[in-house]
């Protein structure tokens, strides 16, 4: 993950849960990952906003990514507690994500992820906790 560029990264993730959201990866690096989408009425809630679950899933997969585009070779990371609140409702336009670590450690890591909408205004905040695991000698 450390070598991909956020082209690459979108290119690999077609037909994953990500891409069926319409999340495209704008800048992945070991110290900022920032991504877009549109918001359509495939991914509303019942009462026609969009669905936090779609947001949590968001602030995962850029999170995570930039996890582990910062552990790179040592192993992989996944995920161990994701806490997004949910702070505008939107129906509909483009959103935007940054994740940006907090604390990057030899066994955790976390990350914090702000999105916004074209007006610059915050819609949610999450962070999520990673866990480091080495690959084994």
């Amino acid at each position: 993950m450390a070598d991909l560029s956020a082209e690459q990264l979108n290119e690999i993730s077609k037909g994953t849960f990500a891409d069926l959201m319409g999340l495209r990866v704008t800048e992945l690096g070991p110290d900022r990952v920032r991504g877009e989408w549109t918001v359509t009425p495939r991914l509303h809630q019942p009462a026609g906003i969009q669905n936090g679950g779609v947001l949590c899933t968001v602030v995962e997969t850029l999170a995570s990514t930039g996890g582990a585009a910062w552990y790179g070779e040592r192993g992989v990371v996944v995920g161990v507690n994701n806490n997004t609140d949910f702070l505008r409702a939107v129906r509909e336009g483009k959103l935007t994500a940054e994740a940006t670590p907090l604390h990057r450690g030899g066994m955790q890591q976390l990350w914090q992820v702000v999105i916004s909408d074209d007006d610059g205004r915050l819609v949610a905040r999450g962070q999520v906790r990673l866990q480091n695991l080495p690959h084994r000698s």
